[in-house]
């Protein structure tokens, strides 16, 4: 007889956390990749728009990931989400609770 395992909070972020690794990665190494000289006009300018794109969703999956951290942290700690994990984000919020 099998025992099924339990689906756990912790362990799927633990696994998000992985797999946004692997994420973060590729997208840097996109942006690492020179452009191309003989590109010019639109193909050139399309060209810097994608990478400047992969920066920014490079930048978003970065900002999720600590979050996921937080949370990770809150859960082993407390057995349950933070409230107050959400609030620690941007520089707005820091000047608020200053």
């Amino acid at each position: 007889m099998t025992t099924k395992h339990k689906f756990t909070t912790v362990e799927a972020a633990r696994k998000l956390l992985e797999s946004m690794e692997v994420a973060i990665t590729g997208l840097i190494e996109e942006i690492k990749k020179p452009v191309d000289p003989d590109i010019v006009g639109a193909a050139r300018k399309a060209e810097l728009s994608s990478i400047k794109q992969s920066v920014v969703d490079c930048r978003e999956l970065l900002q999720e990931r600590q979050k996921l951290e937080e949370m990770i942290r809150s859960l082993d700690e407390d057995g349950e989400i933070s409230q107050h994990s959400d609030f620690k984000g941007g520089f707005a919020e820091r000047k608020l609770k200053s």
